[in-house]
């Protein structure tokens, strides 16, 4: 029971599929509006996964996810053929992505024997794009995580903000953001009592444990 509590709290944050349904059958500004959405998401780790996990350049997997957005993306409807029943959707958008990194490794390969012709990737990618076993890459994985928890982390300070709780975002940032991203030592319970007005520091280890409940609420 414990294992599987375990394992179920250690897997990755599954995709928002229902964007990916207003991308297929939402009416133009909410295809417009998710597919912003999905693309802000994720364009950050696919060129971690280029640059890191194939070994491009940061100008090339630039140039590449450019071109990619514009030919598979927005003019091929890449996102609309996204189907949960076949696995993930990252895993979907990196195997298309490793594709269209091949084929225009190929068109280079064609283009530089025709002289004048510019080229979008050198032959030497295609190496370092051979090497890869085609699975998603533990760096995509990371780079998709950190920008999960970063947007969590700034839709629970829009959260306390709005609602007047400023005091439960300030504990836990000082508490634990600050130290994990910072390398900054937590701000002893006393300080909290101090610095946010509380009444005691029983009460700002309380407020410590409903901000963690709401950080988790909003990852989920």
């Amino acid at each position: 029971m414990a294992a599987d509590h375990h394992e179920r709290a250690a897997r990755f944050p599954t995709t928002r599929w229902s964007l990916v349904d207003l991308v297929r059958r939402g009416d133009r500004t909410a295809m417009r509006e998710a597919l912003q959405e999905l693309l802000s998401r994720y364009l950050p780790a696919l060129r971690v996964h280029l640059t890191l996990g194939r070994g491009l350049a940061p100008d090339r997997a630039d140039d590449l996810i450019q071109e990619f957005v514009a030919g598979k993306i927005l003019e091929k409807g890449l996102v609309a053929r996204a189907d949960r029943q076949l696995g993930k959707f990252r895993t979907f958008l990196l195997t298309a992505l490793d594709r269209f990194l091949i084929d225009q490794i190929r068109q280079a390969a064609a283009k530089k024997r025709s002289p004048g012709d510019a080229k979008l990737l050198a032959i030497d990618d295609y190496g370092a794009c051979q090497q890869s076993d085609g699975s998603p890459s533990q760096v995509f994985d990371v780079a998709w995580a950190r920008s999960v928890v970063a947007e969590a982390l700034g839709r629970m300070r829009s959260h306390c903000q709005a609602s007047g709780r400023e005091e439960v975002w300030g504990v836990f940032q000082c508490r634990l953001v600050e130290p994990i991203f910072g390398a900054t030592e937590p701000a002893g319970y006393e300080e909290l009592v101090v610095r946010f007005g509380l009444k005691s520091p029983a009460h700002a280890s309380n407020v410590l444990v409903t901000a963690k409940r709401m950080f988790a609420r909003t990852l989920r």
